[in-house]
């Protein structure tokens, strides 16, 4: 049966994490996987994971099924963290394996919805995207998006192309920290992509990853809000990876929101009957963590405390980064670094100087030239603005 299976493609992130791993240079430096290290290079459990955790140890008296929709309690929070004091009678909320699995779950439901359904990407994209897509059966369609001239967003270009996306299509945006170029979607992007929504009638998909990791909890979920409060329909997958840093609990949240409460349980049932055919009840652990953090006002200020300080060492490695850039290549050029928000940037290398910041400087990033700026070490910031100069350019 099997012999006409041919050998797959690596995947490109984990290729280099291999090839990080295999690297005996101690002055290595791995910018390759979203993974966020704190100053100490370490990706750390969170305290306030670390204090829910025990808790649960204590009180967690079964390990029967949670059921498919998941863990309520966590449902319910990551419903308010998202949507905020949004009104909730159209919103309805399944636990899922990761903000991947949310990906997966919610494509399918519009696959079963609409076989025959567009999905419009933005270029770039996470490479995961149209990956899942093809794996459902949908048919993917590229909208403009970043500049790597300007390395901003291309915001005429993107509305001009969205004008043609009409009923039955489907735009996948990012919530906040664009991957892989950290190019944000301003405020008023975010109006007229409502605006375009109601009236060409297309379906939001917003993957929200980062939230937290931007600008803040509240002002990263913006751009969700607002077109949660106009548009008559949409989806939203949420990931816990990079806000609790739960990356190996796989926890995250398919999000539907309805024409109507009754059309948003019939898209939840279907949404359910899914997730039984893929995984049929999701983990546990995770989501019982999240759903204890977010419920309790104490564990909550410990994690949002300790999330915003993990913003600012972002924030403060992009300023030191651009800082350093500006003063070796005598320009502004490299400035987008420090207005990008995430974990991301496209930094304009080339695959072959990617291949040469590996071989030759240690500095290993993707193909794609993406860099994770929470990978990057303080003490090395000056050593990789040497290394990029000295393969890019001044």
């Amino acid at each position: 049966m099997f012999e006409t299976l041919e050998t797959a493609s690596p995947d490109a992130i984990f290729a280099v994490v291999a090839a990080v791993r295999a690297d005996p240079r101690p002055h290595k430096i791995d910018l390759s996987i979203g993974v966020y290290h704190d100053r100490a290079r370490r990706s750390p459990i969170m305290a306030a994971v670390r204090d829910a955790e025990r808790r649960l140890l204590e009180s967690e008296a079964t390990k029967s099924y949670l059921g498919l929709a998941g863990h309520e309690r966590f449902n319910a929070g990551m419903t308010a963290l998202v949507f905020g004091s949004a009104p909730r009678e159209r919103i309805r909320a399944a636990q899922t394996p990761g903000g991947t699995g949310a990906v997966r779950v919610l494509a399918e439901l519009i696959r079963r919805a609409k076989p025959d359904a567009r999905m419009w990407l933005s270029a770039p994209t996470w490479p995961n995207h149209p990956v899942i897509m093809r794996a459902v059966g949908l048919e993917t369609r590229n909208y403009p998006y970043f500049d790597p001239a300007t390395n901003e967003v291309q915001a005429d270009a993107m509305l001009k192309a969205l004008g043609q996306a009409g009923p039955g299509d489907v735009v996948l945006l990012h919530g906040c920290c664009h991957n892989p170029t950290g190019a944000e979607l301003a405020p008023e992007h975010w109006d007229a992509i409502a605006d375009l929504a109601i009236a060409r009638g297309f379906l939001p998909f917003v993957d929200f990853a980062y939230q937290g990791f931007g600008d803040g909890l509240e002002q990263d979920a913006a751009g969700v809000r607002k077109l949660a409060a106009r548009v008559p329909q949409m989806v939203v997958a949420a990931s816990c990876s990079k806000n609790f840093g739960l990356y190996r609990d796989r926890v995250g949240c398919a999000f539907v929101l309805g024409a109507s409460p009754e059309r948003a349980d019939v898209m939840q049932g279907q949404l359910l009957s899914i997730a039984r055919a893929n995984y049929s009840s999701p983990p546990a652990h995770g989501a019982a963590v999240v759903g204890a953090i977010l419920d309790d006002a104490a564990l909550r200020a410990d994690w949002q405390a300790e999330l915003d300080d993990m913003r600012a060492h972002m924030l403060g490695l992009r300023r030191s980064l651009a800082a350093g850039l500006r003063v070796r290549s005598n320009s502004d050029r490299f400035d987008f670094v420090e207005r990008h928000r995430g974990m991301f940037s496209l930094i304009g290398a080339s695959p072959e100087q990617v291949a040469r910041l590996r071989d030759e400087h240690a500095v290993h990033m993707l193909g794609s030239g993406r860099i994770n700026i929470a990978g990057l070490p303080e003490a090395e910031v000056d050593r990789f603005a040497d290394a990029l100069i000295t393969v890019l350019g001044r």
